[in-house]
């Protein structure tokens, strides 16, 4: 302990005769050029200006050299606390830069509906630690709030792709299946009503969402996909198969028109199977005269 007091002493001595040389140069420095006799204003004022500077520089230097052992102790003190800061608040600082990572690639916004790691909902707020959604599903084929609010850390961001099903977008196209039996003949009956109720309900903003992405496409220099209704056929399992709905619609309106869909095609397909007529009885086989 004394010897270590003798060290701070020394230094402190060291600092009071060093800053004392300065100032003591300095001013014999200025007297010096205030009395050179020199017409222009603005080359005293330089030299002047240079002086200043330049004692401070040395002044710092000196410093350093007479505390570096202090300096390096207090910059391992300063490593050690960072350290164990960075490593308590971790997780804060994954949230903040997820936070900025979302902002800065406009992932998404308020009223978007995102999916992340199997959660799915609406987003209803957002700060530098969390965001909020609302949950939609179950599933991720139904489209009904369910009440539930989630809230994530934004770290996820940092290391969990994204899926965000509005992205800002007037129109999307949406996707819903309709499983039938393989041993169900009546597949093309079934893909006909389903296009024929997908174009009904389309029909009212068709033009409105053609002539949107066509906008879409032209600022962005992308192409999409055509927004015309589609049905296709998937062979799921060798005991069934899909049909696949693809229709255009508002992005408020997925889950409206998809349940308009379905009940039309319902009412169609129990029509058709109500109204044809009985399937042929197989004849019974005449028996021999004996």
């Amino acid at each position: 302990m004394l010897s270590g007091m003798t060290h701070l002493q020394s230094n402190a001595v060291e600092t009071l005769v060093l800053l004392a040389v300065l100032v003591l140069l300095r001013f014999v420095a200025v007297r010096a050029i205030r009395g050179w006799q020199i017409k222009s204003a603005d080359l005293r004022r330089r030299w002047l200006v240079q002086l200043r500077n330049g004692t401070v520089i040395i002044a710092l230097l000196g410093l350093l050299v007479i505390w570096a052992s202090e300096l390096q102790t207090l910059a391992f003190g300063f490593v050690a606390f960072a350290a164990a800061l960075v490593l308590a608040t971790r997780e804060l600082l994954l949230c903040f830069s997820g936070s900025l990572l979302k902002v800065g690639a406009g992932s998404f916004v308020v009223g978007d509906r995102i999916e992340i790691r199997g959660l799915r909902g609406e987003v209803v707020d957002q700060t530098l630690l969390a965001t909020t959604i609302e949950e939609v599903g179950p599933g991720k084929l139904t489209h009904q709030r369910t009440g539930r609010m989630i809230v994530l850390p934004n770290s996820l961001f940092l290391t969990e792709p994204l899926v965000n099903e509005s992205f800002n977008s007037e129109y999307v196209l949406h996707v819903f299946t309709v499983p039938l039996k393989m041993s169900d003949d009546e597949w093309a009956a079934s893909s006909d009503e389903l296009l024929a109720a997908a174009r009904k309900h389309c029909s009212p903003f068709l033009e409105a969402a053609r002539r949107y992405r066509e906008q879409q496409d032209h600022e962005t220099g992308r192409y999409t996909a055509s927004m015309e209704p589609r049905v296709t056929v998937q062979l799921s399992t060798i005991e069934e198969l899909t049909l696949v709905v693809r229709v255009p619609v508002p992005t408020a309106s997925r889950s409206r028109i998809e349940q308009a869909i379905i009940r039309d095609y319902l009412e169609a397909r129990q029509h058709r199977r109500a109204t044809a007529p009985p399937a042929p009885s197989a004849a019974t086989p005449a028996t021999s005269p004996t």
